[in-house]
């Protein structure tokens, strides 16, 4: 069997965070094709990254997919000279994954078999409240209590107020402060969050990189205080350990890193160093399912538990959840929605997350059958077969 093409396709994903996907169809001259993701948070990395996809055909097409860690490292190296991170890794993640599905469709075995075997029947869940709906205290209370009433028992937001108008809205991070009007905003709404959804929901905060080093310790006391959080995500943003270091050693609650973190060796000081309590790899940006289990493997040896990100589409979120099938030190697996129905319309059998377990869908490889048709429809730009 050999590889005749790598096909990115972008299409429209309307009513989800990003609103729009990125996925990666590997096609083989035996007709065998497998299917991976990569679905980046900005529609300029998203195009940018599906025009390298392309590229990419003059290196692989020929080469056996059987040879999963081969090509992984083929491509790894090949942009070694202008960064192996970043843009590098989601092309390796994306084809990664769809190699894994077209594996376990020729051995007809799901991938979780092949890579070990399953440690258990479904998978615990965590999940977000639709924030452009929580305007107020009555639609805050609604969106937490359709969480609850859902049978999740965890949920993550960000509670962090953007101020309009400055620069750091359209940049993500400049200085990382926060005001302390902001700051109350913030502390009221985990504190209605934890009222609404009782003492024995997990609430998980996100600070999605943002803040400084004294801002983000501030912000984490005052948030534990306000509503017994279970983790403060991201505190500061990635490019620093030492910052890292100084909120872990200065706060009570848990901290989660990891969804902007690349590879094996990105990992290494957060262990090294004990920079925090909880991993949250992407399976599509990290390095595809091969990268996701022998990260989950190093995070094993110390004893943390691995949650990975998935803030995208429904490639993402099984291919994940097939590596934490075979994972001891799981934790949870993320969906950005408890409804799973924007996820659905692109498959030709719906997901099925009852009681807050994501349960894996029957049949070879990932399980997945996307309705190609509906893409199709939904081809953005041009990127799809």
């Amino acid at each position: 069997m050999k590889i005749t093409s790598i096909v990115p396709w972008l299409v429209k994903a309307e009513g989800t965070f990003w609103g729009e996907f990125l996925f990666v169809e590997v096609r083989t001259d035996e007709g065998v094709n497998g299917w991976g993701e990569i679905t980046s948070t900005t529609r300029m990395a998203n195009r940018a990254v599906a025009l390298i996809l392309r590229q990419v055909n003059e290196l692989l097409v020929g080469d056996d997919p059987a040879n999963i860690d081969l090509i992984w490292h083929k491509i790894f190296r090949s942009f070694t000279y202008m960064g192996s991170r970043g843009a590098t890794t989601h092309l390796i993640s994306g084809i990664d994954i769809a190699l894994w599905d077209i594996r376990g469709k020729v051995l007809n075995q799901p991938i979780c078999d092949l890579l070990g075997g399953r440690l258990r029947e479904d998978l615990l869940l965590y999940t977000h409240p639709e924030w452009r709906n929580m305007v107020d205290k009555e639609t805050s209370i609604e969106e937490i209590r359709k969480i609850v009433d859902s049978g999740h028992t965890a949920l993550k937001f960000d509670p962090f107020p953007h101020s309009e108008g400055s620069h750091a809205e359209n940049v993500g991070y400049l200085d990382g402060q926060l005001s302390r009007k902001d700051e109350r905003v913030a502390a009221e709404l985990t504190a209605l969050v934890r009222e609404t959804a009782g003492p024995d929901m997990e609430i998980l905060i996100d600070a999605h990189g943002r803040f400084n080093v004294p801002t983000a310790i501030r912000l984490c006391r005052t948030l534990e205080d306000a509503g017994d959080i279970g983790w403060f995500e991201e505190p500061v943003p990635p490019e620093s350990y030492h910052a890292l270091k100084q909120v872990r050693d200065k706060v009570g609650a848990a901290i989660s890193v990891g969804e902007r973190l690349h590879t094996r060796w990105d990992f290494v000081p957060v262990f090294e160093q004990e920079l925090a309590e909880f991993i949250m790899p992407d399976v599509t940006w990290t390095g595809g399912i091969t990268e996701l289990k022998k990260i989950a493997t190093m995070a094993e040896a110390y004893y943390v538990p691995v949650t990975p990100h998935d803030a995208s589409g429904p490639i993402n979120l099984v291919a994940g959840g097939h590596v934490m099938m075979t994972v001891p030190n799981f934790y949870r697996l993320e969906t950005s929605r408890c409804d799973l129905s924007k996820y659905n319309s692109f498959l030709e059998e719906p997901l099925d997350n009852s009681g807050g377990r994501l349960k894996l869908p029957a049949g070879s490889g990932l399980g997945l059958r996307l309705n190609i048709d509906f893409m199709r429809s939904n081809i953005i730009d041009g990127f799809g077969g």
